[in-house]
């Protein structure tokens, strides 16, 4: 009778053990890609002269997003994303975070990855962070992180890993010293499947996957730069190969996904981090600007989301999100709610079921630092810009790459009104022909700006250059 018993036990557990991990979880797995300066033009489905096929198929199997909005630089769109947070309400609204500053995301404020562990979430980070580092408790393992593999800064080099003098990569709290020479987006994509692999059974994944493609420097495997021939500005052909080795890499994410059973009860979330760089061969044709201007090449991103949670596919949303709405988004997924007090809201029923978005507005950025004092707004189909607006203030064709169009000279301010409905490209400036309504526009931003913080800027501090550190960027000087 025991042995009939144990018997019955034995293929009870290798019965349970058999099935699909996703047969035994209730919440969704969320997979959130962060590409960094990747163009409006940057992508298949916007530019078909781009080989991403992985990420094509994707966005085209899901929900393609035609007005999400970002920051128009890195630290500033990740603040948004891990906080819920416009950075103008921060502190983290100033250009990107340097390497030597002694500063980061206040840690009275919850990350995202926070509130999904208290929701059961297994929460993991495999990429860029640049979001502080000078504390630790700066770092992704005290915000919510069960485990980081990837580096602090804004940059590195793809094969040696450093940036201004230092080595800057962490497995966990640990500097790694064993992978100079090796592409990065290789052996990050082989972490991520290794995350994927050993989930324990049953566990929900949330996965913030911020590549480190396409940032400068331009590097790639000579294999992802030969898939572009014909393109004869060498700049542009790195950075497009740069492009297709990420879209192969989101391949071999999805692919363990699918082998371990996880796809069908996955939420994936694909987003820029801002527009693309042209001075670094990012495009963003036929929007006006790029990365680190606040016209609409340099704020809205190329994004989308897919799942098989999401009822009506196959089509392109027009409705209006912002980068603060992802967190509460991807805790209403997850099954939690956000705090009310944040900026972001859940758009999940627009994502999930086509209904239109609870946002009707939003602010792109409210800065009182030089260079960038600017202030810009959109309400409805209206866009205000008054300060600093951003060079590159052109529409750049991607077969037109001149250094002319690279040059982010002398600041440009001023006033623009713009009716994005009629002129999502920028062409014409209303402010002089509609008084009221830029007066009606000028008036919803000051009452914006009487919430700022005040932006966290501090100076370098010698302290933390990594002579100090065993030649590596560490924590632990502020």
């Amino acid at each position: 009778m025991l042995r009939v018993l144990l018997f019955l036990v034995a293929g009870a557990l290798v019965m349970f053990s058999a099935r699909p991990r996703s047969e035994n979880a209730t919440k969704p797995n969320i997979v959130f890609i962060v590409a960094d300066d990747l163009g409006w033009n940057d992508v298949g489905w916007h530019n078909p002269d781009v080989k991403t096929p992985v990420l094509d198929q994707l966005a085209h199997e899901g929900v393609i997003l035609n007005q999400s909005y970002v920051n128009y630089v890195c630290t500033p769109s990740r603040t948004a994303f891990m906080t819920g947070y416009f950075p103008y309400h921060v502190g983290m609204q100033h250009m990107a975070m340097l390497p030597e500053q002694p500063s980061g995301v206040p840690s009275h404020f919850t990350f995202l990855p926070e509130k999904l562990k208290e929701l059961g979430y297994s929460t993991h980070v495999v990429g860029k962070w640049h979001l502080g580092f000078c504390n630790w408790n700066y770092t992704p393992t005290y915000r919510g992180f069960d485990s980081f593999y990837g580096f602090y800064n804004g940059q590195d080099d793809y094969y040696q890993h450093t940036v201004a003098g230092g080595l800057d990569l962490r497995d966990g709290k640990e500097v790694v010293k064993t992978r100079n020479g090796e592409y990065s987006t290789y052996f990050f994509t082989d972490r991520i499947v290794d995350i994927i692999e050993k989930n324990p059974l049953g566990l929900p994944l949330f996965l913030y996957l911020p590549f480190q493609n396409v940032h400068e420097p331009l590097q790639v495997p000579k294999r992802f730069e030969d898939m572009y021939a014909n393109v004869q500005n060498e700049n542009r052909r790195i950075f497009l190969g740069m492009v297709s080795a990420m879209d192969e890499a989101i391949g071999n994410v999805t692919m363990a996904m699918k082998k371990a059973g996880l796809w069908d009860n996955t939420l994936l979330i694909f987003t820029a981090d801002n527009g693309g760089w042209p001075l670094f061969s990012g495009n963003n044709f036929p929007l006006r600007g790029g990365k680190i201007t606040l016209w609409e090449g340099g704020t809205r991103a190329a994004a989308f989301v897919h799942g098989k949670m999401l009822q009506k596919t196959g089509y392109t949303s027009d409705e209006m999100i912002h980068a603060v709405d992802w967190f509460p988004t991807i805790l209403a997924a997850a099954g939690g709610t956000a705090d009310p007090s944040i900026d972001g809201v859940s758009q999940l029923d627009t994502l999930v079921s086509g209904q239109p978005s609870p946002r009707t507005e939003f602010v792109y950025n409210i800065d009182d630092v030089f260079p960038t004092k600017q202030g810009a707004i959109r309400v409805g189909d209206y866009k205000l810009i008054e300060g600093y607006a951003g060079k590159p203030d052109t529409w750049i064709r991607p077969d037109n790459l001149t250094d002319s169009h690279h040059d982010i000279g002398d600041p440009i301010t001023g006033t623009w009104l713009f009716n994005l409905k009629d002129d999502p490209t920028e062409h014409h400036n209303l402010a002089d022909t509609m008084p009221d309504k830029l007066k009606e526009m000028q008036g919803k931003l000051e009452d914006y700006r009487k919430t700022m913080v005040p932006a966290i800027w501090p100076k370098n501090d010698p302290k933390g250059n990594p002579r100090h550190w065993d030649g590596a960027w560490s924590p632990g000087w502020c």
